[in-house]
């Protein structure tokens, strides 16, 4: 990870993107898809400090967003962001396969690698910071039994999950609401950073051959800095009816 990406990466946990030129970010395209699909409202679970969400803004979607986040401290600061933005709505639960009290692991690193799974030795030496600090008790749910709080019938949904690894467990809570979808983004990771994760190969194919979405764009993550190995990316898929550009 370069100097340069560091401070990005510091920087966008406070909202802020720096780039010369927006049309090469990868958010302003991930944007572009969005408007292009026509998305009526973008399901931000594992919302953190409403970074994502501040990045869509900027770029230009200005649909409905409802952001999932449970861990106090940056919840505060999502409620905060959000506050005078009246399509931006916030739910202080985490999402899984059951409604139940689930323990959440509070990572170190502004709770940026915060999970319910035990975070793995690869991920920690990668990055010391990120080591978990403490657990917190949070309320879970599951987004098929709050999906109309969140979408009417007509809705054209994007489902956006950063939740460090406990990405398959959302998707079993989400059932058949998954083929309402129409698009997702999903961190995924290269290697196995957190106990029984989900990874990239298995990523793709679920989600291709079972939800029947189509991969758009891969978005790199999580780079171990000692020996610039990639070890988590973003994955982005979209139903294949984008219109084509002349």
């Amino acid at each position: 990870m370069t100097l340069l990406h560091q401070a990005r990466v510091i920087a966008q946990r406070f909202g802020i993107d720096v780039n010369r030129f927006p049309e090469c970010s990868y958010d302003y395209h991930i944007v572009q898809l969005l408007l292009r699909s026509r998305i009526d409202v973008v399901l931000d679970v594992g919302a953190n400090c409403g970074q994502y969400g501040s990045l869509l803004r900027r770029f230009g979607y200005q649909g409905r967003i409802a952001s999932f986040e449970p861990v106090h401290e940056p919840l505060q600061t999502l409620f905060r962001r959000t506050a005078a933005d009246p399509l931006w709505t916030v739910f202080p639960h985490a999402l899984g396969d059951e409604r139940a009290t689930v323990a959440i692991n509070v990572a170190g690193n502004g709770a940026a690698s915060s999970s319910v799974l035990p975070m793995l030795p690869r991920h920690a030496e990668a990055c010391p910071e990120s080591r978990y600090v403490e657990q917190q008790e949070v309320e879970q749910h599951r987004l098929d039994a709050i999906w109309p709080q969140v979408a009417a019938p007509d809705d054209r949904v994007f489902l956006k999950l950063d939740v460090q690894g406990y990405e398959e467990a959302v998707l079993r809570g989400a059932g058949d609401r998954l083929h309402d979808c129409a698009g997702l983004q999903m961190e995924v990771s290269f290697v196995p950073l957190y106990e029984g994760e989900l990874l990239l190969g298995r990523a793709l194919d679920l989600v291709q051959h079972q939800y029947g979405l189509t991969l758009m764009a891969l978005v790199p993550g999580f780079t171990d800095p000692r020996t610039g190995q990639m070890l988590q990316c973003d994955a982005v898929f979209f139903r294949d009816e984008l219109p084509h550009m002349a």
